[in-house]
């Protein structure tokens, strides 16, 4: 049975049974802990948490997930991987333990003619919590299982938890036997291997306390509502239905293998070594791809780092394997095609995937070898000071600045007689990563504990937005922070944060900054408000500060936004969606949103591109945006059921998290998107839009800057001022400005060449004098000096090198140079051979020299050049050189 079709089954079983269908959320966590879906449930935490309340009672999905923890596993094993579906069914108060248990035995056991998997009900074995009374007698008494297949494990095994105070319970796993050949027998609780795990029931009914570790925690009562959580591993579930060792060999894997085999000619099966190799490309390859296709591009932090780590991973190890050339075009097409019937948006965003794959592609074979020259350095330093180690922050630099993996570093090192301060290395990477996480759970929380946020939403429920069509009214304080900590009233000059029932401020989202401006309460006291977010679904948190008299819970109060501040957001946010639009139909559909901010005036935007934006390019884009402001398009907003805004061509963002109802913005016939922002309601209000230009912001993400309105007119009023400035200067037409500019710093290049040309035939000038000069030491011409400050380093070498070569070759010189160039002393010194046969080298000899000026140096026994700190010290570092050849000589 095939991946789709075991996926199929499992939603359609479900669906059957009363569950709502929920499609797989975006691998992008939509939460700040997370930096990708790791687990089935993720997705459902909210409802199990108590922050939401579910819209269904029963759910099922198959859920794609992505784990990294044990990377450097991946292919070493066969039960390591990166990407997996699981598969899940959540009851939400509605069926408990029997049911949960009942429809699991009936899915796996039921007849694939009957729309089951099949499996032999004697093959199936059963784990219970060891205190689980309750299970064990279903599946036992009701399902039939015999007793001597069900066998009872600890905590560690099976109970669950999130690992933070709240629910948690016992599971019970089912597991298939694979038969004498995977080992011994004697059940899941003696042999895993032979005994594998298939599905996992979590059975939530316990609320936990603090506590460390799996076991470590006390259990604080039941909860007031049962809750089901299962999860079944479909590539588990595909090696058993079709025959197969393990999960490389079953069917979304096998094939991208076998298109390592054909453009390597490195067959699988023949060595562990490339079989290892075979297996990290296969899995790393198609969570690249799954992570393309949901929004991620490859960066040096956060979940663009993990993409990045991946793919070049899969890269190196197809390298290793004999490939010499590009490879992942091929590859991603092989992903693609074996994983697109069950996830049809990766076809449709073909183009889009094997675009930013490419460019990843491209940019890590050139790293490799800048990379490999940074490292040889490294390398060098470490054997230099005569460590072993290589330190934890050149490792890191590696990794932060050039994208070298950690392991590729490893490797090398190992093969130079290196070990790698892993420990420091790690240390940094999480220092980076925690900062991260800090900054974006900070700026949603503002520090404070969710819980607070969560218990004023489930007494008061969701806040209702009114900001759509009113710019203030009348709302209730019902919850208040002070310096994050709830409280029952605050006073003037107090940080706060207050919850109101409603409001008209918009919550900082969807790339659109919040709103500010006013709450006065009847009472008289006012709350200048800074900033909005929302730290739990629903729940706006107004940030700011108690102006005037004393705010308390429960007061009725009047708000009211800053309305210059968000109509010029509002342009903003309405000129981005312009940009998207001209920008996909100046570039194709790979120019997909990546990330905006609308703030008054301005706004960012960025898009998927493997290349910079010709500048005409972007010009043609400008053009098109003021001519559709000009055309006075209206601007309306609709809620719809996703699938209607699908249907009718609405753009979706990628990462954004979207419910069955979405609203659609359009503007005219030029563009529509999903979108919660606040907008315009016609083109015509933009006034104009300037595009400021565009750069890179990592592999494959490009950033256009823009302005809107007056800051538009401002921009341009200012660049007329400066354009009439030089019109004045040159005299000349605004049109001839280039060519007369142009011109006019191509004479001045050429005055340049000309100085440089004098400049150096004046030092050269000075040759002859100075080997006159030359001082008889022990047979050694030696020549000092300092000449004129100024002199560049290329021109001091030419005179040393000219110098040298004036004096006969068979007689032992040397010749040592000073000036001051910037402020800083500069020496070059070079020796001839008959010199270097009496133990005088150029390198030593600079060494000493720029020691006394307070730098360093280095370079070759004939040549070499050194600078310092002090231009004072140019007498004694003279006097040193001689000293040296004195004591050579």
């Amino acid at each position: 049975m095939e991946s789709a079709e075991i996926r199929r089954r499992w939603l359609s079983f479900f669906e059957e049974r009363g569950h709502t269908v929920v499609p797989s959320a975006s691998l992008i966590a939509d939460d700040p802990t997370l930096l990708l879906v790791p687990a089935g449930m993720v997705p459902f935490k909210p409802y199990f948490l108590g922050e939401v309340k579910p819209p269904f009672s029963r759910a099922s999905s198959v859920q794609k997930c992505v784990r990294t923890p044990d990377i450097e596993e991946v292919g070493k094993t066969t039960r390591h991987g990166t990407f997996f579906q699981m598969c899940g069914n959540f009851s939400f108060g509605d069926y408990f333990k029997e049911g949960a248990i009942k429809l699991a035995w009936e899915l796996l056991t039921t007849s694939v003619e009957h729309g089951g998997y099949g499996l032999e009900p004697e093959k199936l074995w059963i784990t219970v919590y060891q205190e689980d009374d309750e299970a064990e007698q279903i599946w036992r008494d009701v399902v039939g299982v015999p007793a001597e297949r069900i066998q009872r494990l600890g905590k560690k095994d099976n109970y669950w938890s999130m690992g933070v105070p709240g629910p948690c319970g016992p599971c019970s796993e089912i597991n298939y036997d694979r038969g004498p050949e995977f080992g011994v027998e004697g059940g899941p609780a003696v042999n895993d291997e032979r005994y594998v795990e298939i599905w996992n029931l979590v059975f939530m009914q316990y609320e936990r306390g603090e506590g460390s570790g799996k076991e470590d925690f006390p259990i604080l009562g039941e909860l007031p509502s049962k809750n089901i959580d299962t999860g079944l591993g479909l590539e588990r579930l595909a090696m058993i239905l079709q025959g197969v060792q393990n999960m490389y060999e079953t069917d979304t894997l096998q094939v991208v293998i076998d298109k390592a085999t054909e453009l390597t000619g490195v067959g699988y099966g023949k060595a562990h070594e490339s079989d290892v190799s075979l297996r990290v490309v296969a899995d790393h390859m198609r969570t690249s791809v799954m992570l393309i296709g949901d929004g991620v591009t490859p960066g040096n932090e956060g979940r663009g780092y993990v993409l990045r780590r991946i793919m070049r991973r899969a890269i190196r190890n197809m390298r290793l394997l004999g490939a010499t050339g590009p490879v992942v075009g091929e590859l991603v097409d092989t992903v693609i095609n074996t994983m697109g019937e069950q996830y049809p948006e990766l076809i449709t965003d073909r183009k889009r995937v094997e675009t930013v794959a490419l460019a990843e592609e491209a940019r890590f074979l050139k790293t490799l070898n800048a990379g490999s020259n940074v490292l040889d350095g490294a390398v060098t330093e470490t054997k230099a000071a005569g460590s072993t180690v290589l330190p934890g922050d050149k490792a890191f630099l590696l990794h932060d600045t050039w994208g070298f993996p950690i392991d590729l570093t490893l490797e090398i090192a190992a093969e130079q007689g290196l070990s790698v301060d892993e420990a420091g290395f790690r240390r940094l990477m999480q220092e980076q990563r925690d900062k991260a996480k800090a900054d974006a759970k900070a700026k949603k929380t503002g520090h404070a504990d969710v819980a607070a946020y969560r218990e004023i939403a489930d007494g008061n429920g969701a806040t209702e937005f009114t900001g759509y069509t009113n710019t203030e009214g009348e709302t209730t304080v019902v919850g208040l922070l002070v310096n994050g900590v709830p409280s029952p009233a605050a006073s003037e000059g107090d940080e706060v944060e207050v919850v109101l029932d409603r409001t008209p401020f918009y919550a900082e989202g969807g790339g659109q900054l919040a709103d500010q401006g006013r709450i006065k309460l009847h009472s008289g006291a006012v709350i200048e408000v800074r900033d909005v977010q929302q730290p739990v679904p629903g729940v706006s948190v107004h940030k700011g500060s108690v102006q005037v008299g004393e705010v308390t819970v429960g007061s009725t109060a009047y708000a009211a936004i800053d309305i210059r501040r968000r109509r010029a957001i509002a342009r903003a946010h309405s000129a981005t969606h312009l940009t998207h639009q001209a920008l996909r139909d100046a570039l194709g559909p790979t120019a997909a949103q990546a990330g905006s901010e609308n703030s008054p005036g301005r706004f960012r935007f960025d898009f998927g591109s493997p290349n910079a934006v010709p500048g005409t390019v972007l010009t043609d884009v400008e053009q098109k945006i003021n001519e559709v402001l000009a055309r006075e398009l209206e601007v309306h907003a609709e809620v719809m059921p996703i699938d209607e805004a699908k249907r009718q061509g609405a753009i979706a963002e990628f990462g954004e998290k979207y419910g069955e109802k979405v609203r659609v913005v359009t503007i005219g016939d030029f563009s529509k998107e999903l979108c919660g922002g606040t907008h315009v309601g016609n083109t015509a209000q933009l006034g104009l839009v300037k595009l400021l230009g565009e750069s890179s912001i990592g592999s494959g993400v490009r950033r256009v800057e823009a302005l809107v309105g007056v800051d538009a007119y401002n921009f341009l009023a200012r660049e007329h001022t400066v354009v009439a400035q030089l019109q004045e200067l040159v005299k000349g037409r605004a049109e001839e400005l280039p060519e007369k500019i142009s011109a006019m710093l191509g004479k001045l290049k050429d005055a340049e060449k000309e100085i440089e040309k004098f400049r150096a035939e004046k030092v050269l000038q000075a040759a002859a004098g100075l080997v006159e000069g030359a001082k008889d030491i022990r047979g050694v011409a030696l020549v000092t000096g300092q000449v004129p400050d100024g002199t560049s380093a290329d021109d001091l070498r030419k005179l040393v090198l000219d110098v040298r070569g004036r004096i006969p070759g068979d007689r032992p010189a040397v010749v040592a140079l000073f000036t001051t160039a910037n402020g800083r002393p500069l020496t070059v010194i070079a020796t001839n051979e008959a010199a270097r046969e009496r133990g005088l080298k150029a390198g030593e000899l600079v060494r000493t020299a720029a020691k006394t000026l307070g730098g360093g140096g280095g370079g070759k026994p004939d040549v070499a050049q050194g600078g310092g700190q002090n231009p004072e010290a140019i007498g004694e570092a003279i006097e040193a050189v001689e000293r040296l050849v004195v004591e050579t000589a």
